[in-house]
């Protein structure tokens, strides 16, 4: 302090503070820095008495009052011409002595992990789900279940209803699982958690054949991304009509879909066909592929400045 009293004129009080490596409030005096403030705490007027506190534990714990709410024990004393205390002070008393809590134990929150499926062969993940297809008749709607080969986005297996159920499932997955003759403990299917997915008589179907079972986290809406851009893929279509008169024309349209959809470039397949991922011939068109590009590259040389073209080949 006494440094800093004494220092020049032309040095802030500040600087010097700075300077010796001390707070500037030092500069100032201790009855100015420290300022407390004893706040004595008055007892509340309208607080219950500490026998009126026990009195009213001790109804609210009678066998009358037991099971009833606060406000049915303010309710039912009022009406009786008595007044103990409000609701939310015996709510208040209740609180601190822990007697707030649920009464049946609650089941805890449940953690789901993200679902994480890796196909690296056909027939190896299927993701399947069911969507609905207008008619003609307000209200009324066809249930189309589409079944997705996850490594080649290859639809392996299809049905329209005009139910929706896991006994059609259950029908239809025994049909497709016989048709590509898929062994025990070699696939996995992947499905939201709709009715059909989660009743018993589906999963045991699965267990019974040997399939293992995925499903999507519950109220998340994109653990099935697959199924659903499928979907969008399919009612975005140039010709898709709408709205169909019956169940047969829905088939009709369908085939002629999947037919054109399985010889189509996907982008998720490097723009190979889902048919060629399927059948395994993705190897013969990329030679053909890296042939055109090789014989491009030789007649225009200028036309590559980082060199010889690669084809892209089918993600592993």
């Amino acid at each position: 302090m006494n440094l800093i009293a004494k220092r020049p004129g032309f040095i802030p009080a500040k600087a010097a503070c700075a300077a010796l490596g001390v707070s500037t409030d030092c500069l100032y005096p201790r009855a100015q820095r420290v300022r407390t403030r004893v706040v004595e705490r008055k007892d509340q007027p309208r607080r219950l008495k500490p026998q009126e506190r026990q009195d009213a534990l001790d109804l609210m714990h009678s066998e009358r009052f037991c099971d009833a709410s606060p406000r049915q024990i303010v309710a039912s004393l009022a009406s009786e011409g008595r007044v103990l205390a409000s609701a939310s002070t015996l709510y208040r008393l209740l609180r601190s002595l822990g007697e707030t809590r649920e009464r049946r134990a609650q089941r805890p929150a449940q953690r789901h992990a993200v679902p994480r499926l890796e196909a690296s062969a056909p027939n190896a993940v299927w993701t399947w789900d069911i969507s609905k297809l207008a008619t003609f008749v307000t209200g009324v709607y066809l249930s189309l279940y589409v079944i997705l080969d996850l490594y080649s986005r290859y639809v392996v297996g299809w049905m329209v209803s005009v139910k929706e159920n896991a006994g059609l499932a259950k029908i239809l997955f025994a049909k497709t699982l016989k048709h590509h003759g898929v062994a025990a403990a070699q696939l996995i299917v992947h499905q939201d958690r709709g009715a059909p997915m989660t009743a018993h008589t589906f999963r045991e179907l699965l267990t019974t054949l040997g399939v293992e079972a995925s499903y999507s986290r519950p109220r998340v809406s994109n653990d099935n991304p697959h199924s659903e851009s499928h979907f969008k893929t399919l009612k975005y279509a140039s010709n898709y009509p709408g709205r169909f008169a019956s169940a047969d024309a829905a088939r009709e349209w369908l085939a002629g879909f999947f037919d054109a959809y399985h010889q189509r470039p996907h982008h998720g397949l490097e723009m190979y066909t889902p048919k060629q991922a399927f059948q395994g011939t993705s190897a013969e068109v990329w030679e053909r592929r890296q042939d055109a590009l090789n014989q491009h590259f030789q007649a225009h040389p200028e036309r590559y400045p980082n060199g010889r073209p690669r084809a892209k080949k089918l993600p592993a």
